[in-house]
């Protein structure tokens, strides 16, 4: 598949920059673009900010997902305890990470 000129890919990797990362969501949602993001490493703490919702809302529900193995090695429970604005199948594998490299023109790492 070639990269979309109309997506951003937004690879999260730190569990700072949650305003940042949805500023950035934001402005490519209005400029007409559509947003791919994963969380993985340490970052998905950021699951648990109170904006990681309004994030889930601007995304598709295919094009954003928390890395599985990230968030059992920092504790949580990838079946009981799936972050608000997800869905079970959210929960991906790095493999996702891998889409957003294709299917993405544009694409940042937080």
């Amino acid at each position: 598949m070639a990269a979309d000129p109309n997506k951003l890919g937004i690879f999260v990797t730190s569990p700072q920059h949650m305003r940042h990362i949805l500023g950035l969501a934001k402005a490519a949602v209005r400029a007409g673009k559509k947003v791919m993001v994963f969380f993985t490493f340490k970052s998905i703490h950021l699951t648990k900010n109170p904006l990681f919702y309004e994030l889930t809302q601007l995304c598709a529900v295919e094009d954003i997902a928390i890395c599985a193995d990230s968030y059992i090695c920092e504790g949580f429970d990838n079946v009981n305890d799936v972050p608000r604005g997800l869905i079970d199948k959210q929960m991906r594998t790095q493999a996702f990470h891998g889409a957003i490299l294709d299917e993405c023109a544009k694409y940042i790492v937080m």
